[in-house]
């Protein structure tokens, strides 16, 4: 999938400023067009689907390993077939490289998971 996956989740200083979308906008041809969008030029949020409650329960559990060992938390909300992903970097209020690293690991996390068509 993306190269973007393979990089580093650098943490930022608070003396980083949130991407803008002029930055911001070669990162999104890493991740998922049809997973993410960009909410208010301030956080990302993804809507990933699934055949079952237990998939989608096992991509919460591995999303939620990935965000403890990269120490970058996002607010993720479960349901039956649908998992939910809100990120931004709360140290700046805003985007960060990270937060689209992170994206890119998810959706190849989700490859194992995709519905059947």
């Amino acid at each position: 999938m993306s190269s973007l996956a393979d990089e580093p989740c650098e943490a930022c200083t608070s003396d980083d400023d949130p991407l803008t979308a002029a930055e911001y906008e070669s990162y999104l041809a890493d991740i998922r067009s049809d997973v993410w969008e960009v909410v208010d030029d301030h956080h990302l949020e993804g809507h990933y689907e699934f055949d079952d409650f237990r998939d989608a329960l096992e991509f919460t559990y591995e999303i939620g390993e990935l965000a403890e060992e990269e120490w970058h938390h996002p607010d993720i909300s479960l349901a039956w077939g649908e998992v939910t992903v809100e990120m931004w970097t709360h140290k700046i209020d805003g985007l960060h490289k990270t937060d689209f690293v992170m994206a890119a690991r998810m959706d190849r996390i989700h490859d194992d998971y995709a519905p059947e068509e």
